[in-house]
């Protein structure tokens, strides 16, 4: 794809009035996010949008300040209002092949070892679209086999998932437990046994492994039947240890994949389970249950990702081996957000030390995580589906799902005002009778209504803003022009401001909080990171779950466990 003319010339008024917004530092990341959340057309071609945004922005950051609201008029103005209110548009969703309306069974199979993040959306979302699409029904499968040492079941994550589904609006019609089905795997052990498509290996696991990379057999890869089915028995009746057997599917050892030689079906585990304790020591490898539970469970279609094409072949290899017809698996490819370091691995090292806030941190990116920070789970559902099946790999910056987010909320959302690193400024001269002034909550939304806030003399202004600004004239936003001193304090003193006039001039405005009233706030940042700062004092009547924007910072959710009254105000960091 070339892209077209007409979306340089987009990219160049989003680049416009990012600079406006932010003192001429125009960013890469939310210009590309706003060109994609309203152009889905332009998704699978994400990184040729982005080489396009890179160049424009290079030519917006080299202008003047001066020339950058004369130019951006030139072109039209900005476009906010027509990229909030753009429609989301679904992507391509093929028809599921052989489908009957209300008898379309899917399945959802999460492994219980932690809470379900933004990589999992795919799975909640395309089955639900489908199941809504055909009328059909969802099974939860909970995947809590045996897993390793870094990677096990745990109690609290099945009611965890459990909830992150019921948030989700994804309401499993039953279920299961692998762990509950343990015994109905062996028969089927048994039957591949039978056909002669498995054997049992005493190989240790590094022999077993240099083997099937050489493609090598093994010399247990030549018993016979009866053979095969006497170290069956032994490895049921516990003749054998944790790594010291295991039964192994017969495949083609010059496999061009070697991953696919001989895999295992069933290994040997003392390892105590949370839900059956130590009741069985030999447990089923994922794609060997799924062969068994997707006919047992009567599963008419497998949606799942393009990373489990193996475990496709590993199932149609079993049923192939026993005469059976398996449903059709239909994939997805990875979609990727640029900032979310998805790794549930880590993220569990992190909950469990205590470095991270639970599964809700902001940097767990778990779908916990998501509501905590304001995003809508109706705004992630339409992200996902945006990108309908493509088999592509996606890459997208997040600022694709803010924009959705963006689209519920930006119209019911009211502004507050907000200072971080606070400076005490005194504004000499400063009108009498302008204690106070009337603001809208909203800019274009006036069924808001209004507040009134405290204003000067007395105000903070953010300490990033004053820098650079010694001895010049600046604006506080919607209310009066002053004089910064030729000289700024150090840090801790007050700035004594003189006021100038209160015309609406061209220059720098600075955001500010009346110093009356003015009411501590803390933001846990998407990093982890803390800013302290200071709020408008009508911040007193916010609440728990409240859903606000501060000016020039983003939306921000005050936390549900924060205590009206207390000091300070405890928000979350949304998006911009």
């Amino acid at each position: 794809m070339t892209v077209s003319p007409e979306v340089r010339t987009r990219a160049l008024r989003l680049a416009l009035e990012n600079a406006v917004a932010h003192s001429g530092a125009a960013r890469v990341d939310p210009i590309v996010g706003r060109l994609l959340a309203t152009d889905p057309s332009l998704r699978p071609h994400a990184a040729e949008v982005r080489g396009v945004v890179s160049a424009v922005v290079a030519e917006v950051v080299a202008l003047p300040a001066s020339e950058l609201i004369d130019r951006l008029s030139s072109i039209g103005g900005p476009e906010a209002t027509r990229a909030r209110e753009a429609p989301s548009t679904g992507g391509d969703f093929p028809d599921l092949v052989g489908a009957v309306p209300g008898k379309v069974v899917l399945r959802l199979a999460p492994f219980p070892s932690g809470a379900l993040h933004i990589g999992h959306g795919r799975m909640l979302f395309i089955n639900q679209h489908y199941r809504e699409k055909y009328d059909g029904k969802i099974l939860l499968v909970f995947d809590d086999t045996i897993g390793s040492e870094e990677k096990r079941v745990e109690t609290e994550f099945f009611g965890l998932i459990e909830k992150d589904l019921e948030a989700a609006g994804v309401r499993p019609d039953a279920v299961f437990y692998k762990s509950d089905r343990i015994a109905n795997f062996y028969p089927w052990a048994r039957r591949v046994i039978d056909k002669g498509g498995a054997y049992v290996c005493t190989c240790p696991a590094e022999l077993l492994r240099e083997n099937r990379a050489r493609g090598a057999a093994c010399a247990h890869r030549s018993q016979t039947r009866d053979e095969t089915i006497e170290e069956w028995e032994r490895m049921l009746a516990n003749a054998y240890g944790p790594g010291e057997a295991v039964l192994r599917l017969r495949t083609d050892l010059a496999d061009p994949d070697p991953a696919f030689r001989d895999r295992v079906l069933l290994r040997i585990s003392d390892i105590d389970h949370p839900r059956v304790g130590t009741k069985y020591r030999v447990w089923p490898m994922l794609e060997f249950s799924w062969a068994v539970d997707d006919i047992e469970l009567g599963i008419t279609h497998v949606l799942r990702g393009k990373d489990l094409v193996i475990e496709d072949r590993m199932q149609r290899y079993i049923w192939d081996l026993l005469g059976i017809t398996g449903p059709p698996f239909l994939h997805w490819g990875i979609l990727r957000v640029r900032e979310a370091k998805v790794a549930k691995s880590k993220a569990y090292r992190e909950v469990k030390s205590g470095l991270f806030d639970g599964w809700a941190d902001p940097r767990t990116w778990s779908l916990l995580s998501l509501d905590r920070r304001g995003i809508s789970m109706d705004a992630i559902r339409s992200f996902i589906l945006s990108f309908g099946m493509s088999l592509s790999d996606i890459e997208v910056p997040a600022e694709t799902l803010y924009a959705e987010n963006r689209k519920r909320i930006d119209g019911t959302t009211v502004r507050r005002a907000f200072v971080a690193d606070p400076v005490r400024v005194e504004v000499d001269e400063f009108p009498d009778g302008l204690s106070s002034v009337v603001l809208s909550n909203h800019p274009d939304r006036p069924e808001l209504g209004t507040r009134t806030v405290s204003t000067g003399p007395g105000f903070f202004l953010a300490r990033k803003d004053l820098e650079g600004r010694a001895g010049t004239e600046v604006r506080l936003k919607d209310l009066v022009n002053v004089e910064l001193p030729a000289l700024l304090p150090p840090a801790g003193g007050t700035i004594r401001a003189r006021f100038t006039s209160r015309e609406n001039k061209r220059i720098p405005r600075l955001q500010w909080v009346g110093a009356s009233g003015a009411r501590p706030v803390d933001i846990l940042g998407m990093e982890g990171e803390h800013t302290a700062g200071l709020g408008e004092a009508t911040l007193a009547e916010a609440h728990p779950g409240d859903i606000l924007q501060f000016e020039r910072v983003g939306f921000v959710r005050v936390e549900k466990n924060w205590t009206p009254g207390a000091s300070p105000l405890r928000v979350v960091f949304g998006h911009p």
